[in-house]
C-alpha cells in the first residue's frame, strides 16, 4: 500500500492494520500509541477502532520515519 494512494483516497479512517502499514509499523505499536493517547482514535461498534487519516498525515507531516521495517 502506498502511502500516498491511500491516503488521498475519500476514506476518512483506516483500520489499525492499515494505519500500521502505511506507516510501516507493526499493528501493536499503533495500539501502544493509541492507548497512550498519542494518536487519535475513532471506536466503531463495540470492538472495532479506526485510526482518522488526519492523524496519520498528522504522524508523516511531523517527520515521523520508523527506525525500521515493520514485520508481519
Amino acid at each position: 500500500m502506498q502511502v500516498t494512494d491511500e491516503l488521498q483516497t475519500e476514506r476518512q479512517l483506516l483500520s489499525v492494520d492499515e494505519a500500521a502499514e502505511v506507516l510501516n509499523l507493526r499493528p501493536g505499536t499503533i495500539r501502544s500509541w493509541y492507548r497512550a493517547g498519542k494518536l487519535a482514535r475513532v471506536r466503531v461498534g463495540k470492538k472495532a477502532i479506526r485510526i482518522p487519516t488526519s492523524e496519520v498525515r498528522r504522524i508523516i507531516s511531523a517527520g515521523f520515519a520508523p527506525a525500521r521495517e515493520a514485520h508481519a
